[in-house]
């Protein structure tokens, strides 16, 4: 067959819209469509066998596959290639409606949604006892696991959890407040709780390592108030991270925040081959396309939205975000109460976070992406629902 490209992107038609896919464009076409954007697929391209291009294909690790081009009806091996494609690791989307219906969601998928839709909006205050000094003691129950999650429609990553799933749970609190973590590894290998935030030195997280079957607790008073987070500072720090031990830690100020729609973000990508190199999918809590699929984000035309952004992303310098149609104000840290910036795209590194505040003045959806294309096409993609 002649072959123009393979490549993972994003379906953007049919019941499969916003899933990854892996994408076979084929050479040439007997028609010259108007509307054509794929005009370079005319000429060119290379020969591959079947089987080459099967194998090219089960290596991107992505089991949705789409057939373009040019005009695939021309190859006279199309009916092979497709029948290889349909067998048990691989699933075809057709170009018009009326494929075969969308797959039943596994009880794995399930549970990453649910966990990514609940992320955005739930958070952990633990158990408060009230104290002399108007403050509280919050104690909380972590535990390391190891589990498979699912990353994307169809992807399993052996992921390295805080109770469970990839991020951890968001601890919140004020501050001043008291803090007392009950840390518990499940997992096979030492593990720890590293908290951004101002400390004792035998609270850090670093040298206190603790082992499988043991637990240890974290004591330390909140502070400074802002946005920070948590995550694994075992050796190798990468591997961990990449793996998902990472978590929200939100520190409120004493005297709160103007009432406003909040919600969590958290962003990361998954190195699914383990090579220890690159991402093959990037997420916002855990989940590739989940706002986008699955629960476009349910917004109010004029209401204050809150943004609590994090980026934990492994094995790239950068992540960011960017909103179609509005502009934000950033708080970088959340540390202050006066914004510093007014923009509609933020670049992060690793560890760095901040809030953001914005109103949507028109009905309509509209995306929120990063702005690293790359990225919202590997599964960092997702719309408001705006409302009147």
């Amino acid at each position: 067959m002649r072959i123009t490209e393979i490549y993972k992107s994003v379906q953007g038609e049919t019941q499969y819209a916003g899933l990854p896919c892996t994408l076979v464009r084929t050479t040439g076409c007997d028609l010259r469509c108007t509307y054509c954007d794929s005009a370079f697929a005319f000429h060119g391209g290379r020969d591959m066998a079947v089987d080459d291009i099967v194998a090219e294909v089960g290596k991107l690790g992505v089991p949705l596959v789409l057939l373009t081009g040019g005009e695939p009806m021309l190859q006279k091996e199309l009916p092979a290639l497709a029948a290889l494609l349909l067998g048990p690791a691989h699933l075809t989307a057709q170009r018009s409606p009326g494929g075969p219906p969308a797959p039943e969601i596994g009880p794995l998928a399930r549970a990453a949604r649910d966990h990514a839709v609940r992320t955005l909006t739930e958070f952990d205050y633990g158990k408060a006892t009230p104290l002399r000094d108007g403050t509280s003691l919050r104690e909380y129950w972590i535990e390391a696991e190891h589990v498979d999650v699912e990353v994307a429609p169809g992807v399993r990553f052996p992921a390295w959890t805080f109770n469970g799933a990839v991020p951890g749970p968001t601890i919140r609190c004020t501050e001043g407040d008291s803090i007392r973590i009950h840390f518990t590894n499940h997992g096979t290998m030492p593990h720890s709780m590293h908290f951004h935030g101002i400390h004792r030195a035998g609270m850090d997280g670093v040298f206190e390592q603790v082992v499988p079957g043991q637990t240890f607790i974290y004591e330390f008073r909140a502070q400074p108030f802002g946005l920070h987070l948590y995550h694994c500072h075992t050796m190798p720090v990468k591997m961990h991270i990449s793996r998902g031990l990472f978590g929200v830690f939100l520190v409120d100020p004493k005297q709160p925040r103007p009432k406003a729609r909040e919600m969590v973000m958290v962003m990361n990508g998954f190195d699914t081959d383990l090579n220890g190199e690159d991402n093959e999918f990037y997420t916002v809590n855990g989940y590739a396309n989940v706002f986008f699929r699955d629960y476009p984000i349910p917004v109010k035309a004029g209401e204050l939205q809150r943004i609590y952004l994090v980026n934990m992303t492994e094995l790239d310098l950068v992540n960011s975000m960017h909103t179609h149609a509005t502009f934000f104000h950033v708080y970088p840290t959340g540390t202050s109460l006066t914004p510093t910036l007014y923009t509609d795209t933020i670049t992060m590194g690793q560890g760095e976070r901040a809030i953001l505040e914005f109103r949507y003045l028109y009905p309509g959806r509209y995306l929120f992406h990063a702005h690293q294309n790359e990225f919202a096409e590997l599964g960092w993609l997702g719309q408001f629902d705006v409302k009147p």
